[in-house]
């Protein structure tokens, strides 16, 4: 409740934010030494709050289904891709910082291109994507337009949690390991038994990180590859009526919002049982 009450306080802050810099601020922007600093604050690229809430109630087109329901079925059809993409990046990042964990030369030699991997341009990448896997198929199953997605938001979910689950791997102190050898524990049982536990503090913040990026990267690749159905694609369908009605482009942005919201959200409903778990188990040990 506590954090819900401070992600509507937030939201409030940051409407009375939006609609105090309309008031004061330059219809045609702040220029300085001719590059503009501040953004326009006119009706066409800053919409009142109450003209996008509105303009999510009226027709999409006229005769259409009011413009929320759009979005949320949008919203909806990412999220699933967002979520294919958090487990399978989630799952590649956490068997690398094992990998790393366990040997200390695939640390080495892995660990410097799993960073590199991360400054590759995402808008660059998609495309490539998009036409590598255009003749994949499983079987009878050709490639689908949302499986490139899915592997765009793999690819930036898999990062922090291969570098967080690695540090929480490392983090348990030396007298912990040497009393784990001093019981003939064997890698894996310290792995299960101390390590994998003591990684919780880091992991979840990292699965944080991966969901936000996994939405990010969803949202994205559909821009990028023109995938229909997802909140991405709606970004682009509104765009093009942005001088006609600029209130409609936000509402799409609004999507993609609640969309990164409603994935922290699930990650932290993850964290709650499993950090529970772990106080009752260090009560017991200790």
């Amino acid at each position: 409740m506590r954090r819900l009450l401070s992600a509507v306080i937030g939201l409030v802050v940051l409407a009375a934010l939006w609609e105090g810099y309309k008031a004061v601020g330059n219809p045609d922007g702040t220029v300085l030494f001719g590059v503009r600093i501040l953004p326009r604050a006119d009706d066409l690229s800053m919409p009142h709050v109450w003209d996008m809430l509105s303009r999510l109630g009226r027709p999409e087109l006229a005769g259409g289904r009011p413009v929320w329901q759009v979005v949320l079925s949008g919203s909806l059809f990412t999220l699933g891709v967002t979520a294919v993409g958090f487990v399978a990046g989630a799952t590649i990042g956490l068997l690398l910082a094992i990998a790393m964990q366990r040997f200390r030369i695939v640390e080495r030699g892995l660990l410097p291109y799993v960073i590199l991997s991360q400054t590759v341009p995402l808008v660059a990448l998609a495309p490539l994507i998009a036409g590598w896997s255009g003749n994949l198929s499983f079987g009878p199953y050709p490639w689908q337009d949302w499986m490139t997605v899915a592997v765009i938001a793999a690819y930036l979910a898999f990062f922090p949690v291969a570098v967080g689950m690695l540090r929480g791997l490392q983090s348990p102190p030396a007298a912990g390991v040497e009393l784990m050898r001093s019981y003939a524990a064997g890698w894996w049982r310290t792995l299960v038994k101390l390590r994998l536990p003591a990684s919780l503090p880091y992991l979840f913040p990292a699965l944080r990180l991966a969901g936000a990026a996994a939405v990010v990267g969803a949202v994205v690749g559909e821009i990028s590859t023109g995938t229909r159905g997802g909140i991405g694609r709606l970004i682009i369908e509104y765009s093009r009526e942005a001088t006609s009605d600029p209130a409609k482009v936000y509402t799409a942005m609004f999507g993609a919002a609640l969309l990164g919201l409603v994935v922290a959200g699930l990650v932290a409903l993850m964290e709650l049982p499993l950090m529970r778990h772990r106080d009752r188990v260090s009560v017991v040990t200790m």
